[in-house]
């Protein structure tokens, strides 16, 4: 797993950790920690997660065999 997989995957756990905290107590953290959904720091984090999750499908074809 090189650094880029890593950073998507962090990413992707971010994103997970705040749908889950809007699932359960409906409070969006990466909103209230820069902006609001509107905010431009809190889209920008959205994007990044977005593009993170869609890395992180390539993680499932990859073949784990390490050589």
């Amino acid at each position: 797993m090189n650094w880029i997989d890593r950073i998507a995957l962090l990413l992707v756990i971010v994103g997970g950790i705040n749908w889950g905290s809007v699932g359960l107590f409906q409070y969006d953290l990466v909103g209230a920690l820069f902006g609001g959904m509107s905010g431009i720091i809190s889209r920008i984090i959205f994007t990044l997660v977005g593009i993170a999750a869609l890395w992180c499908i390539s993680l499932l074809f990859r073949s784990s065999d390490r050589s």
